[in-house]
């Protein structure tokens, strides 16, 4: 199947040849058909399955019909959890609008808000929003949902995650009863069914893209079992031995990320990092630069664990493993995109025993372990729960 067969029209077609795409995805192929026929839609998929463009496609082909728009108003809203993704979706939309006359904004806190409220003075097509801004500027009357069309909740398992439940339940008060309503997320919980109902009503179609073979991104995954005190010397001498050239590294708070980018300085490892601290403009730089690859090693806060698209970054590295066995999952999705081959290193102490039992679970396999005679360890990690046979049965 082509992307020609979906419904799509010539300008939008020859931007994603141009961009590389020879066939939809599972997603795509389905999701697309769907939104074209302004039907509502409810799509579990997971990430690097080409998600963004099987809403923001078919959303452009809805647009593009030569309709005046007036100022202060969007003909269609697509919320997302944080900063990182509204620049990444929006930067998507620009791409496949490109032989368009089509307009898109990111619009999200963390920087003056001033410039945002005039852009949307003449209008804009296309939001890409977090909840936060977006009920600022409503409240500031800087723009206005009279003339919305298509409302996108976009990664909505982490909107709830991060506590937008309430954001998003102000919003949906203010936008016209007449839209179309698409939600996607990683997973359909009963927390995500609830908003669903909330959102997005009870005649939609749902769409559940499951991974096999052919989808699931090729990650090699293991896993170091390291003391806490020699995590950031094992780390130097996996670098400097693998000779790696790139690695996204997270990490949990802001204080360990700088304390890490300093660690590796001394021996020798230029690296940068990105968290909550640092300034909207000062992330976008960074950001830019790891993705050329002027910065090689990047350490991350979770704020950026789904805020990141690079088609070929080689490896995710857990320094710290996160309590969540979803957010394990939307970390290592960082690599192994668009069918690249990608590597996923953690480092467990014996502290993050309860967490690594919860991800393999949650994996359904044992995670591979392996060894450096360089680092012994001093309190060791116990066998997985996955491994583990009581000893009246061995």
């Amino acid at each position: 199947m082509s992307f020609s067969t979906l419904g799509l029209s010539e300008p939008i077609l020859k931007a994603v040849a141009e961009l590389g795409y020879t066939q939809p995805t599972n997603i795509q192929k389905r999701a697309i058909p769907v939104i074209l026929s302004k039907k509502d839609l409810i799509a579990a998929a997971q990430t690097g399955t080409g998600k963004t463009a099987s809403f923001v496609l078919p959303i452009l082909e809805r647009l593009n019909t030569g309709y005046t728009l007036r100022g202060k108003r969007i003909k269609a809203l697509i919320l997302t959890p944080t900063r990182e993704l509204a620049v990444q979706v929006e930067a998507s939309i620009a791409q496949y609008s490109k032989h368009l006359e089509l307009s898109s904004m990111a619009m999200y806190g963390g920087i003056d808000a001033e410039p945002q409220k005039q852009r949307l003075i003449w209008g804009v097509d296309i939001i890409v929003a977090t909840p936060g801004r977006l009920l600022d500027m409503s409240h500031q009357r800087a723009l206005h949902f009279d003339e919305l069309e298509v409302l996108v909740l976009d990664e909505a398992d982490r909107m709830l995650d991060m506590g937008f439940r309430e954001d998003i339940n102000k919003i949906i008060e203010r936008l016209p009863n007449e839209r179309q309503n698409l939600l996607f997320s990683a997973t359909l919980s009963d927390d995500i069914r609830s908003l669903a109902k909330r959102a997005i009503g009870s005649n939609a179609v749902e769409i559940s893209i499951k991974q096999d073979a052919t989808t699931k991104p090729k990650i090699e995954q293991w896993l170091v079992t390291v003391d806490k005190t020699n995590k950031s010397a094992l780390l130097s001498h996996l670098i400097k031995e693998n000779e790696w050239q790139q690695a996204l590294i997270f990490i949990e708070t802001k204080h360990g990320a700088a304390k890490l980018v300093s660690q590796l300085e001394k021996r020798d490892i230029k690296a940068e990092c990105i968290h909550s601290g640092k300034t909207q403009e000062i992330r976008e730089r960074i950001l830019a630069d790891f993705k050329s690859g002027k910065i090689k090693f990047l350490v991350a806060t979770a704020v950026a664990a789904r805020g990141i698209d690079i088609d070929d970054l080689d490896r995710v590295i857990n320094y710290d493993l996160p309590d969540r066995p979803d957010d394990y999952i939307h970390r290592i999705g960082r690599t192994g995109r668009a069918g690249a081959s990608g590597e996923a290193i953690s480092f467990v102490a014996k502290d993050n025993f309860r967490n690594l039992c919860a991800i393999e679970s949650k994996l359904g396999h044992i995670i591979e372990r392996k060894e450096f005679e360089e680092f012994p360890v001093k309190k060791v990690v116990p066998v997985s729960i996955l491994n583990f046979v009581p000893k009246n049965k061995q």
